[in-house]
């Protein structure tokens, strides 16, 4: 019996732990960000989803220190993800450019 309540406390904390570590806020990335880089892009994190080229996407986020991995989980890049770096309130780096936030 104690084996048995031993497995099911171990699967209990580890479904908590992985709740923890994924989110559907955005955090620090919430807002409208924008690069002026080769390809000029913006992209809106916001609860539970980001929107970039039109195109609304489900994702969760999570936090690791200023890198924030977003991973799509519905529509075209279901199943991939991307990882933003916090360079302070008002910078990050992405898709191999600087991104400035532009609004709340």
């Amino acid at each position: 019996m104690s084996k048995n309540i031993k497995s099911l406390f171990l699967v209990l904390f580890a479904t908590l732990l992985l709740a923890g570590c994924f989110d559907s806020s955005p955090g620090a990335l919430k807002g409208t960000w924008a690069s002026n880089g080769v390809l000029p892009m913006r992209i809106a994190f916001r609860e539970g989803e980001t929107e970039s080229m039109g195109l609304i996407e489900k994702v969760t986020y999570h936090f690791d220190g200023q890198s924030v991995l977003v991973t799509y989980t519905e529509g075209m890049a279901k199943g991939t993800s991307a990882r933003f770096v916090l360079n302070g309130p008002a910078f990050m780096q992405g898709f191999g450019s600087t991104f400035h936030k532009i609004s709340d």
